[in-house]
């Protein structure tokens, strides 16, 4: 496969921080693919200039707010339609270092056919409860998967084959908002996909801006989990047989 990668940034309200991860994107670079959705005035102009004032910036806006997984999957259709192989999320708020991107890219471009997901190696700026909660995601995609093999599913610090991507994203429904970076990384490896990840910076945010809603993200996340489990269920002959010829094949029955 041949790697031909643009950046993928999801905004939403983020006028403030949103230049330094463009600068940071096209500095390793990259083309950007500007995902605006549905952002309020002040921030929609700031990325309207940005777009004017540089050739390598795509504007795709989007009517209304869609939730961060909706304007993912746009870009990711953006990305397809613009000839790109690979697309690399990264997001707006600046809590992904850019100097982590040649190490997720020359991942890519060993392994084209992966999804190359960053593992968060978080500062002192991580809150508490949302450094632990992740753990309830973790355990339940371990579940979900019969696997111990994505160690952080949460991170949208990551490299996406785009057609590939785009086909499994049309062949069936995966969450809009929270829930789709987990989800789409259990249903890739449901379809066999393979999945890599290594430590990537995180802090948290530059501008002091969470788009986190709280009881809605938490219950998406919570119908998330309750989908897959169900999914994993109808799929459980085909997961077990996978997991006990790569345990075989590693010479050891297990995770």
């Amino acid at each position: 496969m041949t790697f031909q990668c643009c950046g993928l940034i999801p905004v939403y309200n983020h006028p403030d921080a949103i230049a330094g991860v463009v600068q940071g994107v096209l500095a390793a670079g990259l083309p950007v693919i500007l995902v605006d959705d549905g952002s309020a005035a002040i921030c929609r102009d700031v990325l309207v200039k940005l777009a004017a004032g540089d050739e390598r910036i795509h504007l795709h806006q989007l009517p209304h707010n869609l939730g961060k997984g909706g304007a993912v999957k746009a870009g990711l259709r953006v990305a397809r339609d613009l000839g790109y192989s690979h697309a690399l999320q990264i997001d707006a708020d600046g809590q992904h270092d850019a100097r982590d991107i040649p190490s997720l890219l020359a991942f890519g471009r060993r392994h084209p056919t992966a999804i190359i997901s960053g593992h968060p190696d978080y500062d002192d700026s991580v809150p508490a409860l949302r450094y632990y909660s992740r753990y309830l995601t973790h355990v339940w995609v371990w579940i979900n998967t019969l696997s111990l093999r994505i160690r952080d599913s949460m991170c949208g610090f990551r490299v996406y084959p785009v057609v590939p991507c785009c086909q499994l994203l049309e062949s069936g429904f995966t969450g809009d908002h929270m829930d789709f970076d987990t989800e789409v990384l259990v249903k890739w490896q449901w379809a066999g996909g393979e999945i890599l990840q290594l430590p990537v910076r995180v802090c948290y945010p530059t501008d002091g801006v969470s788009h986190f809603r709280g009881w809605q993200d938490n219950w998406l996340i919570t119908r998330m989990h309750t989908r897959l489990f169900f999914g994993m269920l109808v799929r459980l002959p085909g997961l077990l047989s996978r997991r006990l010829s790569f345990g075989n094949r590693q010479g050891r029955i297990g995770w």
